[in-house]
């Protein structure tokens, strides 16, 4: 039986987040129905611009627009170096500050309780606050409160939030992964020790095993995690890996 709700899980990826963009740009125009969306991180953000109907060119202009100074205030370092206030006011005010419940399609964001260490779904209340909480990278970044909780980055608990998808409705989740492992011999064991990082985030949550289709770029090998003004060839990425992941998709969709 076909599924009856198709779901779709945005992992955290910094300045990759635009990838994600060219995934959905794919699955639209194969009139593939994604009713639910989860997101960690830089994948929140653009599953908000999404579940907000933003159609796609306008959020890749918006994310063409984007950069560190437009999210980023130095702080007094009491826990941590930056605020991202910015950011938040800026997803404020691009989605006229929206709250979950006035979205156009269910979303949830996933945020890390920094007390326990646990995951925790975001999706009542302002969009704005959890893609900032979701965001905010322990100890670079300032946590962020909501209800007495402090919370940062997704990505350190659930980076790929595919079974928040599920408890949303979803009975076919596609999990969009942009966080791939880099190792690098040339830097000796600094290299070992970031791809050792990123294979931590990738894996944290278990959202690889639990997709029931997984997009994950095979050409990010030195792709960045820092740098803005690459969204163009983010874009790209992201929709050659949608378009090689179709067979198996339309397969698994009865198409």
């Amino acid at each position: 039986m076909p599924p009856q709700h198709i779901g779709l899980a945005l992992s955290g990826a910094v300045a990759r987040g635009p990838a994600h963009l060219g995934v959905l740009k794919v699955l639209l125009r194969e009139g593939i129905p994604i009713e639910i969306v989860s997101g960690a991180s830089a994948g929140a953000l653009i599953g908000a611009l999404y579940c907000a109907n933003f159609d796609l060119a306008t959020a890749l202009e918006i994310a063409k627009t984007i950069g560190w100074m437009q999210v980023v205030t130095p702080v007094w370092p009491r826990r941590g170096f930056v605020s991202f206030n910015r950011l938040e006011r800026w997803v404020a005010e691009l989605l006229h500050d929206a709250c979950f419940e006035d979205l156009a399609r269910p979303m949830v964001v996933v945020a890390t309780d920094l007390q326990t260490g646990e995951p925790t779904l975001l999706r009542t209340g302002r969009v704005a606050r959890a893609v900032h909480a979701t965001c905010a990278v322990p100890f670079f970044v300032e946590p962020v409160e909501i209800d007495g909780r402090l919370y940062g980055d997704g990505g350190a608990s659930n980076n790929l939030p595919v079974a928040a998808a599920r408890e949303l409705g979803a009975d076919f989740v596609i999990g969009v992964d942009m966080f791939r492992p880099d190792f690098e011999r040339g830097l000796g064991p600094v290299g070992i020790g970031l791809g050792a990082l990123e294979n931590l985030v990738r894996r944290s949550g278990g959202g690889l095993e639990a997709a029931d289709l997984l997009i994950s770029p095979d050409d990010l090998k030195g792709a960045t995690y820092f740098n803005f003004n690459k969204a163009l060839e983010m874009v790209e990425i992201g929709a050659r890996a949608a378009e090689a992941a179709l067979p198996k998709l339309r397969a698994a969709l009865g198409r």
